[in-house]
């Protein structure tokens, strides 16, 4: 009996301490879900507290928070200048960086860096969020430089170039695939003849398996569902929609979904027995998944009026609606994933009217939503079938970054101890939420 109570209050404390940590992009699960309690909703008129902030160069990474550490990597440039224009590749030479922050302080435990050379569009740094996971931290450069680190010190085990090992070309917007831990393995999208997605054994980096040959490898990350009775890995390459067995990467299934520029970017969204992917170009579709076996067929087809169609900011799915930003407008909108239906849009959470690539990132917290917008303001509000609910908003960071001739901050936040951690393109900052 006493060994059955403290198992159980092992499991429940060590739950606890998970649900306060973000170890990876969209949290614990991937899902956009924060569970912490006591969180404020009304943001006080004076803003909120400032725990700490901790400079950092350029980057689009969001930040990763796990064992009392923040990880978050940044680019320092030593010479060429980024236009950001579009369709253009910068070259441009410096240093990526991963740095290692006390999650309380904002002091430096440790630095890794290493050279590097981007020859990419939106040449400001590295794109991937750090997977931490069991003591190690596994970190993806925006040229393709992967990298498992010792997370209490920094020290390499072992490191992967996608470019010479595997004959990966960079995107045109670099490496964006999170990598995904499951199992014994680290998932990534990594491109190359035959290798569009590569398992690596997660201490040593043997390769486990690789799988697909597509155009271009895309920027969607790695995907884990259950359905048809198995695990799927949700592979969205810039030509097709893959289902694979995560534990050998054989093909379950492969449909058509080819968006405009191979902008394979948000994560598919998984309701019921409907999966939903959509990108640039108005081109989405809602797939319905086999109860039985692995396997899907067409549920309807993405057109301008029905769904919505997002970039950068993946898509909340709840009760069967699907909330995003649409990637050709930049409106908050939602649909019915079974059906494709469009309920509403709403411009205010992003930059308030009509703009290309409009973003605000997506985190659930019980019954409400926080929405980092690209304007740097942090926003709670309520989201149903029926609307937009704006409850209150305050502004945390200057957008540094720029595109489509507008200030933007492009990066996902991490949720964990009742705070949220958030950088730009100078700092990172630490700001409670505790009610």
């Amino acid at each position: 009996m006493r060994f059955a109570l403290t198992l159980s209050l092992f499991f429940f404390f060590g739950q606890m301490l998970f649900a306060e940590e973000w170890p990876q992009w969209m949290g614990p699960n991937r899902d956009a879900v924060w569970s912490e309690k006591g969180i404020i909703r009304k943001f006080p008129a004076d803003g909120l507290k400032v725990i700490w902030r901790s400079p950092v160069a350029g980057g689009f990474s969001g930040p990763s928070v796990a064992d009392g550490k923040v990880f978050v990597p940044d680019f320092v440039v030593k010479k060429g200048e980024s236009t950001n224009d579009f369709n253009k590749r910068d070259e441009r030479s410096g240093i990526e960086r991963i740095h290692c922050l006390d999650s309380k302080s904002g002091k430096t435990i440790w630095k890794f860096e290493y050279p590097v050379v981007y020859k990419i569009s939106y040449a400001s740094g590295p794109r991937v969020t750090p997977t931490y996971y069991a003591g190690k931290v596994y970190c993806l450069g925006a040229e393709g430089h992967f990298y498992c680190l010792d997370a209490q010190t920094g020290k390499e085990i072992w490191n992967k170039d996608f470019q010479k090992e595997y004959k990966a070309s960079t995107p045109l917007w670099g490496f964006c695939g999170h990598p995904l831990i499951h199992g014994n393995a680290v998932i990534c999208l990594v491109g190359g003849p035959g290798s569009v997605v590569v398992a690596f054994e997660k201490d040593n980096g043997k390769e486990l398996w690789r799988a697909i040959t597509a155009s271009e490898q895309g920027y969607c990350p790695p995907t884990l569902i259950q359905a048809g009775g198995v695990n799927q890995l949700i592979i969205w390459d810039a030509d097709k929609i893959n289902s694979l067995n995560p534990s050998d990467g054989k093909v379950f299934w492969s449909l058509p979904l080819k968006p405009n520029y191979g902008m394979s970017i948000a994560a598919p969204r998984m309701f019921g027995n409907y999966l939903f992917a959509g990108g640039i170009g108005s081109i989405g579709a809602g797939f319905l998944l086999d109860s039985n076996k692995p396997s899907a067929t067409l549920a309807w087809e993405g057109n301008r009026n029905n769904a919505l169609y997002p970039a950068n900011s993946t898509p909340f799915v709840q009760d069967g609606i699907v909330y995003g930003f649409d990637c050709h407008q930049g409106w908050l909108g939602a649909f019915e994933i079974a059906t494709g239906q469009r309920l509403w849009q709403e411009f205010k959470p992003a930059v308030g009217q009509r703009a290309t690539h409009g973003t605000a990132f997506l985190v659930k917290n019980d019954d409400h939503f926080y929405l980092a917008s690209e304007t740097g303001d942090l926003i709670c509000a309520k989201l149903s079938p029926k609307g937009y609910e704006e409850v209150s908003r305050t502004k945390l960071l200057k957008p540094t970054n720029s595109a489509f001739n507008r200030d933007v901050l492009w990066s996902h936040p991490a949720f964990a101890n009742q705070c949220v951690f958030w950088r730009n393109d100078q700092e990172i900052i630490c700001v409670s939420l505790k009610q």
